[in-house]
């Protein structure tokens, strides 16, 4: 089922989402199979977060390029050093990019859907899907990380 996306001014996405306990649970099972299909149905999401479906749950969808990744409770253990600005869009303040500094790479260990442990280290544009996705469950948006007082406005990036 596609589920609506909240927009910016909903509190939710302001909150700091719960840990996810039961994995296996039907209910938090479905709502990752909602979320992957709502994803797909954007014109151009690459992330979503729990709390944009109005879940306050530390869970995050990432489909780009050829993964197709769950995040569940994920923890950044490592950041680089070395950051970039980039302009980001997020599907809860739509038609709006705004540069963000980020870290180039991280390594983070979470849980994947079938509740097993996981490790990933990324980088590049996968490495800002997941640190905005974090910020997502830790209830900052892009707007909290701006840049420049100029929003900017890039070309849609395409899953293929």
């Amino acid at each position: 089922m596609v589920l609506n996306i909240l927009t910016k001014e909903d509190s939710i996405l302001k909150e700091a989402s719960k840990e996810v306990e039961d994995i296996k649970n039907p209910e938090i099972q479905r709502l990752i199979s909602d979320m992957r299909e709502t994803l797909k149905n954007t014109d151009n999401g690459i992330g979503l977060a729990a709390s944009q479906v109005g879940k306050s749950l530390r869970i995050a969808v990432i489909i780009y390029d050829d993964a197709d990744i769950v995040l569940i409770n994920p923890e950044l253990k490592k950041k680089s050093w070395k950051k970039s600005i980039i302009e980001e869009g997020c599907l809860s303040i739509p038609h709006i990019y705004i540069p963000v500094k980020r870290s180039k790479s991280v390594k983070i260990k979470y849980l994947n859907e079938n509740g097993e442990k996981k490790e990933l280290e990324s980088e590049g544009l996968l490495s800002r899907i997941i640190q905005h996705e974090i910020d997502h469950l830790n209830g900052i948006l892009i707007t909290d990380r701006r840049e420049s007082e100029m929003p900017a406005i890039v070309p849609k990036i395409s899953r293929s």
